[in-house]
């Protein structure tokens, strides 16, 4: 249309983010989040709003001036619980559905979790929290520390961050610790009798894999019964209604190779037994497509369980598409999709036959969508975005396969710019993990990037989950071979498509994709200009430094640096980095403790000291995420130098 535009980099600030959605108990309403930005304030924002299923009428619940989020319903549907940092640190609040104001639970000194669970008589509120004991500044002071991983990105020092299981009675207000043990105790889930809570332990002080839980229940004495240890990955643990199972998504540490899909699993209580009720499936349960919108609650990894106990609903990825499946919990193996399309999907609660869901697709951030399963009739609920986005021109995307060197069909996308012509300036946008995907979600810095008239292109090499085990497990102690040339065939097969241009190339990539883009211009001069976001560079540092370096460099390379020396050498772009010659931006945020500051320096250090053109961005005060999930400020300035940069070597070249 003759009005119409593309989508500049302000254009995040008019965006809005769903951020969680809960049905209310009668099925009636739907109460969920909503962020945006404040550009003048350089702040972002949360409210809650409640929507009414029948009239669709809105209510606007909180001011907005604040972080209000996690929405939950009490049983009785009159009050919402829910975390805001109105008053400071995040606290607990309780506001009533029918008007009046938010009342302040709790006033711990450094906020608390964020998760919060109604015990099922609507009594009791369960939460985490950092105890309020008196700790050292360990900005200032001396300490001495004896964890295997001792901070971790997002949370910081572990000694000084840690939560605990925490209980509110209503009527009393009275609180009670539940658990004090060293670990990160957190994601309260109260068993259906209300008599003890299922929790997730993790960050021990002696295990080096911090990221995984085990499961735990606590009684309201605190008496603690250990239920499930020691798995390559746990997640979205609940009880079935009887309370007498434990449904889970994850995966034994059974040996297989790290990036082996998870599955839905379910432990009877009495007897210990664990039941794989998905091992038909040739993908993972709760695959991860990546988006880089700016609020980070939706995970695509939810399950839910119904009401009659007999089947849950999770995600599936498959490709590039992340759908709803529904997965019986006993009888025969039995998986089906209650959701279609180019869109990823991922439920946000259950009451009887309507389940409520977040979509979103490569041209539309998340909206709420319910779906009645018993009619198959679904509905949007919401048009979050309707306004922002109308008048602009949105790009069109071609889907590609193509197959690799080794004659392995790779997947990908070429979202193409409303403005200029084929064969169009290109970057080649990688993602992180590596064992995770692109596919038909939201990204703003695509969008942004289009707008300003660059093709991106953008694929899941070797490594990425959704394409089964074993492409997901190929580069294990192989780092920059396959992975590598499957993006390289990707861009030749752009270039023989005719929509990229061989001669105006750009390429870049956060973590993983930050460690592919330093890896790309040590092995070729075909790109004209690279921005690595916080990339792992020299694995031998990394396993060192990292929060998580001392377990996923010894899954991912085979073997810890002392038994594969030559492996971890051979894996890290720092290694090849004195070849390089293309003009380089480093981003790096300065609290990321995933893959620390110094992985930057090094690869910096070594352009510079080989007359590579290189430059850095320092990001003080982000952790891994920073630039797009962080502080405004950095968002903000990963936006303009990303533009600056490619417009500086790529677009005019």
């Amino acid at each position: 249309m003759s009005d119409s535009r593309t989508i500049q980099k302000e254009d995040l600030f008019e965006l809005r983010f769903l951020n969680g959605g809960a049905l209310s108990p009668d099925g009636e309403r739907v109460a969920y989040c909503v962020n945006k930005i404040d550009a003048e304030a350089d702040k972002e924002f949360s409210a809650i709003y409640l929507l009414d299923i029948a009239s669709g009428e809105t209510r606007q619940m909180t001011n907005g001036r604040a972080l209000d989020r996690q929405p939950q319903w009490s049983p009785d549907g009159r009050s919402l619980a829910f975390i805001s940092d109105r008053r400071g640190k995040a606290q607990l609040q309780l506001l009533p559905v029918d008007g009046g104001e938010a009342r302040e639970l709790t006033q711990f000194k450094r906020g608390i979790g964020d998760s919060i669970a109604w015990s099922p008589d609507g009594s009791k509120l369960a939460f985490s929290a950092v105890a309020d004991a008196d700790a050292p500044d360990l900005g200032k002071e001396p300490y001495r520390l004896d964890r295997t991983v001792y901070r971790f990105d997002g949370i910081g020092y572990l000694d000084d961050a840690v939560q605990d299981i925490y209980v509110l009675d209503l009527a009393s207000g009275a609180i009670r610790q539940l658990t004090d043990d060293r670990g990160n105790n957190s994601n309260p889930r109260w068993a259906p009798n209300g008599r003890s809570i299922l929790y997730d332990a993790n960050m021990r002080f002696d295990n080096s894999r911090a990221m995984t839980p085990d499961l735990k229940l606590v009684d309201l004495d605190g008496r603690q019964t250990l239920i499930l240890e020691d798995w390559a990955s746990v997640e979205n643990a609940n009880f079935t209604p009887e309370g007498h199972r434990i449904v889970f998504v994850g995966r034994p540490d059974d040996g297989k190779p790290i990036g082996t899909k998870s599955d839905v699993y379910v432990l009877d209580m009495a007897s210990g037994s664990i039941d794989c009720r998905s091992a038909a499936l040739d993908v993972g349960v709760g695959g991860y497509l990546i988006m880089d919108m700016p609020i980070a609650n939706l995970k695509l990894w939810n399950m839910l369980v119904a009401g009659d106990g007999e089947s849950a609903f999770a995600t599936v990825q498959r490709g590039g598409s992340d759908h709803i499946y529904q997965i019986a919990l006993s009888g025969p193996e039995d998986c089906r999709p209650v959701t279609e399309g180019d869109c990823a999907v991922f439920p946000l609660d259950l009451r009887g036959s309507q389940l409520l869901y977040a979509r979103t697709s490569l041209n539309s951030p998340p909206d709420i969508h319910l779906s009645d399963l018993a009619s198959r009739s679904t509905r949007q609920l919401t048009a979050l975005n309707a306004d922002a986005l109308a008048g602009i021109a949105l790009p069109e995307t071609e889907h590609l396969l193509w197959d690799s060197v080794d004659g392995v069909t790779v997947e990908g996308w070429y979202m193409k710019p409303a403005i200029g012509e084929a064969p169009y300036p290109t970057i080649l946008y990688i993602h992180g993990g590596p064992n995770a995907a692109y596919g038909y979600g939201f990204q703003f810095d695509f969008q942004m990037l289009t707008g300003a008239g660059y093709g991106v292109l953008f694929l899941n090499h070797r490594a990425s989950t959704g394409y089964g085990d074993d492409f997901s497990t190929a580069i294990k102690g192989d780092w920059g071979n396959l992975d590598y040339q499957d993006l390289m065939s990707g861009v030749d097969y752009a270039i023989a498509r005719g929509l990229a241009d061989a001669d105006r190339l750009g390429v870049c990539g956060t973590s993983g994709g930050g460690n592919l883009s330093c890896w790309i211009i040590g092995q070729t001069d075909r790109f004209k200009a690279a921005i690595p976001h916080n990339p792992v560079a020299n694995w031998r540092s990394f396993y060192g430094t990292s929060d998580i370096g001392i377990w996923f460099s010894v899954e991912q390379l085979g073997g810890h640096p002392h038994e594969i020396p030559e492996v971890y050498e051979r894996c890290s772009p720092i290694t090849y980095a004195h070849r390089c010659r293309t003009p380089t931006l480093m981003v790096q945020c300065e609290i990321d403790w995933r893959c620390p500051a110094e992985q930057s320096e090094q690869f910096y250090t070594v352009l510079k000291a080989n007359g590579c053109v290189v430059e850095m961005l320092r990001q003080p005060g982000g952790y891994h995420g920073g630039s797009t999930s962080g502080a405004v400020n950095l968002r903000r300035a990963h936006n303009d130098a990303m533009l600056d940069w490619f417009n500086r070597y790529v677009a005019d070249n």
